[in-house]
């Protein structure tokens, strides 16, 4: 009893290891590497074409109308019942794989689970803002670690089950219910954030109130009141305390709150290069998505689970290491980003490209995976570059900011691709082709990076050298950023 006592008295330890809890239990999802099989299979009984062109897009479109409000009441209502609301819904996203049939059923649970990824970003953001700065670096490390650790365990795991135990994919998925309901009630321990990064709450409203009060229109100083000093002073003080017990939601603080945002959006697209890399960001973003909502459609066409072995979670599992082994270099390599930065991007989506053209090409299954394993790889290291190079130059509400806009860019895209590419309503295009156009995607992004990078590579080459010593502290002062990453 004591040990708790102390650790909820700890300030951030305790904050950050519940969080960190709610985050392994909650990725631990021993069932999502065989979700294909099993929608086709005879549990659900859905043609792969269905699957293919008509679940999952529901999926996207759902995601991308969720996710701009989300993202403001997640700031509203200081992150932790939003959490909370993402436990509920993986609860939910469960009970209706395992006992809900038919196709009704499903479209229903492709809206459920676009709650589910839409509230991804009150997890990241839910630390920042109840615990003080000095410990940002090793929350994230830890949180990062944690949703790491559960989904390589739930991978692999469920591949386990289904390899040696030969375990029905009805029972994965009750499995992963029971642990997602761990997650639902680990959510509820979480503290709750006295403040938030754009919606300040009472305190900020207080400030904005006495300001508003001692300033005129025009910022100059009211004079005193004489009939508010004195005795009747405490009036004024009873009259401030009553505002800003509405304030929350008061026009004002409405209106500060867009003002902040709107300062958070001009800092955050305030130079080009941060506009190049949050391009990159936007455009990888919406391909990798695609091909991970769809790969193991590709996997299944190379070799029906029906009729063969599966070997989606170990494959997963594999994925996250290499990824995160990659991810976690970027921090021990020293290189110049803001000179050599955007030449890799475009290099290493080139990588990936051809990834994708493997994966569509082949008739191997381990090949199909070797290219799986290699394009998310170069995604994550990627991703990773991208994270600490905007992180760095920005304050954490323009972050957080960032972080939100860029993804909306990102799922507007893939939504754009999932309707001309996947909709049955438009080409309605087979697994195969459509890794092709994702091939060609990717191809695209390499190109306009490595055009973009030797441009920036030849003019750092001719800057003088006191600009080039400048670079290199500048780099040295990035390396140290990256590692927080």
């Amino acid at each position: 009893m004591g040990c708790w006592t102390t650790l909820k008295s700890s300030g951030w330890v305790y904050p950050t290891a519940v969080l960190s809890l709610y985050g392994f239990f909650a990725n631990c999802r021993v069932a999502e590497p065989f979700l294909t099989p099993y929608l086709i299979g005879p549990h659900k009984n859905i043609s792969e074409e269905v699957v293919t062109n008509y679940l999952f897009p529901i999926w996207t479109y759902s995601y991308l109308a969720f996710l701009f409000p989300v993202f403001l009441l997640t700031d509203f209502l200081r992150y932790k019942p939003i959490i909370t609301l993402q436990g509920l819904f993986l609860v939910t996203n469960y009970l209706l794989l395992c006992f809900a049939p038919g196709l009704a059923a499903m479209t229903f649970l492709q809206v459920n689970y676009a709650v589910v990824t839409s509230t991804e970003v009150a997890y990241f953001s839910y630390i920042y803002s109840v615990i003080p700065v000095e410990h940002y670096q090793r929350a994230t490390g830890y949180l990062r670690s944690a949703m790491l650790a559960g989904y390589t365990i739930g991978a692999s795991l469920g591949q386990m089950l289904i390899s040696l135990a030969g375990m029905d994919y009805f029972y994965i998925n009750a499995i992963t219910l029971g642990i997602v309901s761990i997650a639902f009630l680990v959510s509820f321990w979480l503290p709750m954030p006295k403040r938030s990064l754009f919606f300040k709450g009472k305190n900020a409203a207080a400030v904005g109130l006495q300001s508003q009060q001692e300033e005129g229109p025009l910022g100059e100083k009211r004079p005193e009141d004489p009939e508010t000093d004195g005795n009747e002073g405490g009036c004024g003080k009873d009259k401030m305390e009553d505002n800003i017990r509405v304030a929350w939601f008061s026009r004002e603080n409405v209106m500060a709150a867009g003002h902040l945002l709107w300062q958070s959006f001009k800092e955050s697209y305030s130079s080009r290069q941060l506009i190049y890399w949050s391009l990159w960001w936007a455009l990888a973003t919406a391909g990798y998505v695609q091909v991970f909502n769809y790969i193991q459609l590709m996997w299944d066409h190379i070799e029906p689970s029906a009729t063969s072995s599966v070997y989606n979670g170990g494959v997963e599992a594999a994925c996250s290491l290499v990824g995160a082994a990659a991810a976690f270099s970027v921090g021990y390599i020293k290189v110049t980003w803001t000179v050599w930065g955007e030449l890799a991007l475009g290099l290493f989506s080139a990588v990936g490209s051809g990834a994708v053209f493997l994966m569509a090409f082949t008739s191997s299954i381990w090949v199909c995976y070797t290219g799986y394993v290699l394009f998310k790889s170069c995604y994550m290291f990627l991703i990773t570059i991208t994270t600490f190079q905007i992180a760095s130059n920005l304050s954490m509400e323009c972050y957080a900011l960032t972080f939100g806009i860029n993804t909306f860019v990102a799922l507007l895209l893939q939504t754009i691709i999932t309707f001309i590419v996947v909709d049955e309503a438009a080409l309605g295009l087979d697994v195969v082709t459509q890794f092709i156009i994702y091939g060609s995607y990717y191809g695209a992004i390499s190109l306009l990076f490595l055009i973009r990078g030797a441009y920036t590579a030849c003019k750092s080459c001719h800057r003088r050298p006191e600009e080039v010593e400048d670079k290199a502290q500048e780099s040295s002062a990035e390396v140290i950023s990256a590692e927080r990453f």
